[in-house]
């Protein structure tokens, strides 16, 4: 069991957690992830380490609650404890100095993208940020961005705060304003990834995209976290999760992440019924 040292919501929906897993936390790098189960009959799920605390032996994840198992694991609260934890997984970010490096986070893509943009200032680059969410409420790690950031944007879909707009508009003016972009990093919802390695094909700058196909063991193992690249299937779990955005095969990662959409949609609606069940029979 893995106990849960601090929980605390960002958003309505997204939650933060440090969770105490000492070996992962000394392990952990930029662009790695875990896979959790909450219990016995759960499911296991992959999410990004958004930070560790080596000398305190804990990890950080965001999750935002979309499914059953994510909204499971939102309900828990400091002192609880997770199942199984297991990592860290999947191939570092690769660092070095490119000179000016752009990180791109979309919704809780930001908890994803803060690691490698410290990472990349750490290693002596010259790092720009830009955050987007649907709303200002969605906004998350604003403070903690600009800390590493030489320049920092947020934009929101529906004007509530910053640039009202998309990351593509920042990072498509950054372009037209002639500056040198050495390296484009884009996580976040799969539309946004694709649009943002659609921008930067044109010019020939370097674009990684971190991707979230459907996991299982996160060993190469079940193939279920097959993506193709290039026209070649690779294993996200071992291969990546981060690969070269303009060689990704977007709508075939689309289509295999619907396969099970029904199932989950079901699964979810009779978690909430339970849900309710639970709380009249608390109130009766």
């Amino acid at each position: 069991m893995f106990k849960i040292k601090k929980a605390e919501f960002l958003s309505a929906d997204v939650k933060l957690f440090e969770i105490v897993a000492p070996e992962i936390a000394k392990r952990r790098q930029a662009g790695q992830f875990i896979i959790l189960r909450l219990d016995e009959q759960g499911e296991r799920i992959p999410l990004t380490i958004a930070d560790s605390n080596p000398e305190q032996g804990t990890v950080t994840i965001i999750v935002q609650g979309i499914g059953k198992t994510t909204k499971s694991l939102n309900q828990k609260e400091s002192g609880d404890s997770i199942m199984d934890v297991v990592g860290p997984l999947g191939k570092a970010s690769h660092m070095e100095k490119f000179g000016t490096a752009v990180c791109i986070g979309g919704g809780v893509g930001s908890a994803i993208a803060y690691p490698t943009a410290v990472a990349l200032k750490e290693a002596g680059n010259h790092v720009i940020t830009i955050n987007g969410a649907r709303n200002k409420d969605l906004i998350i790690l604003e403070e903690e961005m600009k800390q590493f950031s030489d320049e920092s944007y947020i934009t929101t879909d529906d004007g509530s705060y910053g640039h009202h707009g998309f990351v593509t508009d920042i990072l498509q003016k950054l372009i037209d304003e002639k500056r040198e972009l050495n390296f484009v990093l884009a996580i976040g919802p799969i539309p946004m990834m694709r649009a943002v390695a659609e921008a930067t094909r044109p010019h020939n700058i370097q674009t990684v995209v971190s991707l979230n196909p459907i996991m299982i063991d996160g060993t190469g193992m079940c193939g279920g976290c097959r993506v193709l690249v290039d026209g070649d299937s690779k294993f996200a779990c071992v291969d990546g999760p981060e690969f070269d955005g303009h060689k990704v095969d977007f709508t075939n990662l689309i289509n295999r992440n619907r396969i099970y959409q029904g199932l989950e949609q079901e699964s979810l609606k009779q978690h909430e019924c339970q849900l309710l069940e639970q709380a009249d029979k608390k109130e009766e």
